[in-house]
């Protein structure tokens, strides 16, 4: 099932393929901005569920406003900031977190002036490549784990989930500018980072 509009009809419906398909889709991401909110990986382990729950409760009446993700994580968000403030864990995202602009590493739509040489593609797959990328693919995950919380949410949400910047800066209450900063060190961080195991 590709088409979101036949996706979100057999979400409706309780087609269980359907919400199998949006599972795997969504609940790594969710579970790393549910974390970053949250600060304790059990809790967000027990708000994703409950917000799993919530989409598929309330799956029949989406109204389409936003993309199906888009939904889904305003339904995660709102649920972990509520948790965090019934557990008195609130985490501020601000924009001021440690590490600088670099400018010159990005263009004006956030993308990279340079691509990071390993990063270029080859057309050869070889059994090196393949290991060579599952190492890689580790040392992304580990460093999008170590970013600061708020960093590390709006990455997810921007740049893997691919929401629309306005929704990001109304889930996580931030200003488009502050997600740009927050959104630009994350990216800077993660190029560093790889930067150095390269």
């Amino acid at each position: 099932m590709t088409d979101e509009t036949e996706l979100i009809a057999a979400l409706a419906a309780g087609d269980r393929t359907a919400f199998e398909t949006v599972y795997r889709r969504h609940n790594a991401a969710m579970l790393r901005v549910a974390t970053a909110i949250l600060r304790n990986p059990a809790s967000a382990e027990e708000v994703v569920q409950d917000s799993w729950l919530s989409v598929l409760r309330n799956a029949a009446g989406f109204e389409r406003r936003s993309s199906l993700a888009g939904w889904i994580f305003a339904i995660l968000t709102n649920a972990a900031k509520s948790r965090a403030r019934r557990d008195g864990r609130m985490v501020a995202f601000d924009p001021t977190e440690e590490g600088g602009l670099d400018q010159a590493a990005f263009d004006a739509r956030g993308r990279w002036r340079k691509m990071p040489q390993a990063w270029n593609g080859q057309d050869e797959i070889t059994p090196e490549r393949v290991v060579d990328g599952r190492r890689m693919l580790d040392h992304v995950t580990a460093a999008i784990n170590d970013l600061p919380p708020a960093q590390r949410a709006v990455l997810v949400l921007r740049g893997q989930m691919q929401l629309e910047a306005a929704e990001v800066c109304a889930m996580l209450g931030l200003s488009e500018g502050n997600m740009r900063v927050l959104l630009h060190r994350a990216r800077l961080a993660l190029r560093t980072r790889l930067d150095a195991v390269m």
